[in-house]
């Protein structure tokens, strides 16, 4: 029977504890001769990352136990950690990046002996050491082509980044100069190789300061040329990009061309490309993404198949998998409940590997076949951890924003199958922005968002301008107006919610984390349109995270974001929260990392400080050992819970079984 009680105090089997152990997804898929094998997160092991193998005809296991942790720390979000091929006895050979040390380390999976990863690089004592990312396995000439990232002081933007080559033998792993670098460091950021089908040449992106990789790369190319010491790249040219054009991943083709997505049409379309001229033909011209913003090196929207085919992630918002046909343009969707696929795509033969999602389903490894069109989930399936009718509807709605400018946004109303709210109540939102902030919500099952619906509490998730997915222009709306567009956009959807009656306008609030923590943090000072707001691993001061305040990556990112801080300085001041704290009026939880490189925890403890003693309702948590997006189930579980408990306090609810969180004045 559907009982009537007040929004925000439904009881629900979705509890924290849940959440959390079903936080994290599957990600950077790979084909290992016929074994498809991914990395998978583990936050009730302190959030490790897990190698998962999953062989023809066995059920998936972890393949690379604890304590090891495949993850980079490459621009600090990391790339491709790892790379294997098989071999024709003893199994297959796999290179990966260990977490805790940076390392790459060579292993045998199938060694009878059992033996051990053996590292294959040294150590650095010098700043963050040597990292490593997008590996490329070359057995044949006992090496591993990847990005190395190196610091050369103790600053975070005393750094250098080439392409290397580490010899497999291990002959490296105590001597630096065993490594071999083939490319120069002209560039500040570079991705991964990839070796055309002939060997002759390698082709990757780079880009530097002050671009962020979607304002602007280029796509190189180089002649790869033997030495007495082993290949080197020679000759290295652009063939395409440039500083308004955003190259986002390379592939080679079967015929010696390159497959390259750019977005010179506004859009992140697919174009094949001249090596020698440059010269560029969109394959598929459409006003949608063929790709997105390269926030990690080794990102795949797109891979070459045998027979000239292309498996292409696509959409206009929702990313799809389809597969395209270069010669005609013709493209033809995988059937199937998934509506939303990760760039992490792999394929051996007519098999395609993805990662994908649904509002249903949670992210799982998902594989077509090209020959029959049939897809199927066969790795990290999802199961449903309670009754599908706890899980809320969402809705895909476009409102309209300052100067009648479209925002798009997720909406997700409350929804139980054991409750309702009292008829003459409209119930309490929670106004979600986004990271990034080039970044976008995808549309897919996320039981966090169901921690709330189920309660009563709706959330609604705001593509603001600035977000991917709507082309450059929608994205570029944000260029030199953070703080204020993404602000107006959030707030235009609050506002219509509530004026619709979808929503209580007396209880909303704003919720992000990292740059959506900014976005929450700057609504509290610049709005009084929310009763309350969470604010995550925020930046929260903009001067001092552009003067070596945060990672080398994004340390000129507000450059477009804001504008040249030697230019517009009281802008860096004004428009940041730390300055205008005297204007928050509304109770806010601030939530922080205490191992944080990106959004460290000064700033937070800063915002703490100042908000001391002036009769707002607030609590600062911390915890130790937690970097940037927290990992660990016995963070996910603190921080959700004490989330609930400051809107249920703000709202003037109760909220069953979650423990009170203190908020001081």
């Amino acid at each position: 029977m559907v009982s009537t009680a007040p929004y925000g105090t439904w009881r629900s089997p979705i509890d924290a504890a849940l959440v959390a152990s079903h936080d994290g997804k599957p990600d950077f898929v790979g084909m290992v001769g016929d074994e498809v094998w991914w990395v998978a997160a583990r936050p009730a092991e302190g959030g490790r990352a897990a190698l998962v193998r999953l062989r023809p005809g066995e059920r998936e296991a972890v393949a690379l136990p604890a304590p090891w942790n495949a993850r980079s720390r490459v621009m600090e979000y990391g790339g491709a950690p790892w790379a294997a091929v098989p071999r024709p006895a003893g199994g297959p050979l796999v290179v990966f990046v260990h977490f805790a040390d940076q390392r790459l380390y060579a292993w045998e999976p199938d060694d009878p002996a059992g033996a051990a990863p053996r590292p294959l690089t040294p150590r650095s004592a010098v700043g963050g050491g040597l990292r490593w990312a997008d590996p490329v396995l070359r057995p044949a000439s006992g090496e591993v082509w990847c990005v190395l990232e190196e610091f050369t002081g103790e600053g975070p933007r005393d750094v250098r980044r080439v392409i290397a080559a580490v010899p497999l033998d291990g002959s490296a792993a105590a001597d630096r100069s065993a490594v071999r670098e083939l490319s120069d460091d002209r560039h500040r950021f570079v991705t991964g190789p990839r070796l055309s089908p002939d060997g002759r040449h390698a082709a990757w992106v780079a880009w530097d300061h002050p671009r962020m990789p979607w304002d602007g790369t280029e796509l190189l190319v180089a002649r790869v040329v033997p030495g007495d010491e082993g290949v080197r790249f020679a000759d290295a040219r652009t063939v395409l990009g440039g500083p308004e054009e955003s190259v986002a991943q390379v592939e080679w083709a079967a015929d010696g061309t390159l497959l390259a997505a750019t977005d010179a049409s506004g859009w992140w379309n697919l174009h094949r490309v001249d090596p020698a001229t440059g010269g560029s033909v969109n394959l598929c011209p459409r006003e949608e993404e063929f790709a997105g913003p390269l926030w990690r090196v080794g990102q795949r929207w797109f891979i070459p198949l045998d027979g000239g085919l292309v498996a292409v992630v696509h959409g206009r918002g929702a990313q799809r998998l389809g597969i395209l046909d270069p010669e005609t343009g013709e493209l033809v969707d995988a059937a199937g409940p998934w509506t939303e696929w990760l760039p992490a795509l792999a394929a051996q033969g007519t098999r395609v590997v993805g990662v994908a999602a649904s509002p249903r389903t949670a992210y799982e490894v998902v594989e077509l076949d090209t020959r029959t069109g049939r897809a199927r989930a066969v790795g990290a399936r999802h199961t449903d951890a309670v009754d599908r009718a706890y899980y809320p509807e969402p809705l895909i709605r476009t409102f309209t924003g300052p100067d009648g400018r479209e925002v798009h946004a997720h909406v997700y109303p409350p929804h139980s199958p054991d409750f309702t709210g009292p008829a003459e109540e409209a119930p309490p939102y929670v106004i979600r922005a986004h990271g990034g902030p080039t970044a976008r919500s995808p549309l897919v099952l996320d039981l966090e968002i169901a921690y709330f619906t189920s309660r009563g509490i709706g959330v609604a998730e705001v593509l603001y301008g600035g977000s991917t997915g709507y082309g450059r222009a929608y994205r570029e709306r944000l260029r030199e107006r953070w703080g204020i567009v993404d602000v107006e956009d959030c707030a235009a959807v609050a506002e219509a919610l509530a004026e619709e009656g979808t929503a209580d306008r007396a209880r909303l609030a704003i919720r992000g984390g990292s740059a959506g923590g900014w976005t929450a943090a700057a609504s509290l000072v610049s709005t009084t349109t929310y009763a309350c707001g969470t604010v995550v691993y925020p930046v929260l001061d903009l001067t001092a995270w552009a003067n070596d305040g945060t990672h080398d990556f994004e340390s000129h990112y507000l450059h477009s974001l804001v504008g040249p801080l030697a230019e517009v300085p009281d802008r860096y001041r004004d428009r940041s929260p730390l300055a205008r704290a005297d204007r928050v009026s509304a109770a806010f939880l601030l939530l922080q990392g205490l191992a944080d490189p990106i959004c460290p925890p000064a700033q937070s403890e800063r915002f703490a400080e100042a908000m001391a003693g002036r009769g707002v309702p607030h609590a600062y948590l911390t915890f130790e050992g937690e970097g940037h997006g927290f990992r660990r189930a016995e963070t996910l579980v603190r921080a959700l819970e004490a989330e609930l408990s400051l809107y249920a306090q703000t709202f003037g609810v109760v909220a069953p079984d979650v423990p009170p969180l203190e908020l001081v004045k």
